[in-house]
């Protein structure tokens, strides 16, 4: 996964926010959601995010899975990312 080429993504106090250049709109993502992010942009398969998720925070491997394919599916419905 790779982001759109005019959204950023800039850390802050509490996780991360994807800026979209284009629309001006921004998301603001809680650390949970900023691992997700990171790990996938960094080329770590999506089952093996939800693993770091179980590894960092108390959640169980199946919620863990369901919430990157969530975030994953939200981020591309919103055109922020690419395959």
């Amino acid at each position: 996964m790779r982001l759109r080429e005019d959204v950023s993504m800039v850390d802050t106090d509490y996780g991360k926010v994807l800026l979209d250049g284009r629309t001006g709109e921004y998301w603001e993502l809680n650390p949970t959601g900023g691992l997700v992010v990171t790990a996938l942009l960094d080329g770590t398969p999506a089952e093996n995010v939800a693993g770091l998720l179980c590894a960092e925070f108390d959640v169980a491997q199946d919620r863990a899975r369901a919430d990157v394919t969530a975030l994953l599916t939200a981020l591309r419905d919103a055109g922020l990312v690419r395959a």
